[in-house]
């Protein structure tokens, strides 16, 4: 239980800082506490598509994977945080991702935020 909770806490501080830094990611709510709510409920929705789907599509584009030399990690990603914005947007949350080049911004920025908090809390990084 703690893990999921400290994964999705830092899922929350992902998402928060790409909608801080990415033009095309927008998280938006009438007060700071709808807002916070939103984006943990986008975080838990962030983390099932990525235990659920991920590894679907992994094993679905393992040759692009290679073929790249991991860099295609970043368009999986950034389709995951897609799939994400439109389950947000049918839920009528706050977050919305503009397009494919915003996700693949934001799916570098989430992947330095995960790495560098899970360095910073100790756990292991994805």
């Amino acid at each position: 239980m703690n893990a999921f909770l400290a994964r999705t806490g830092v899922n929350a501080l992902a998402l928060a800082a790409a909608a801080w830094l990415v033009q095309g990611i927008t998280l938006t709510g009438a007060t700071r506490v709808r807002q916070v709510l939103s984006l943990l409920v986008v975080a838990i929705i962030f983390g099932l598509v990525n235990a659920v789907l991920k590894p679907i599509v992994r094993l679905l584009t393992f040759p692009l994977y290679l073929l790249t030399l991991g860099l295609f990690t970043f368009v999986v990603n950034a389709g995951m945080l897609l799939i994400t914005s439109a389950l947000a947007d049918t839920l009528r949350l706050s977050f919305h991702v503009a397009g494919f080049g915003s996700a693949l911004a934001g799916a570098v920025v989430i992947f330095v935020v995960s790495m560098l908090a899970s360095l910073a809390f100790g756990g292991k990084s994805r």
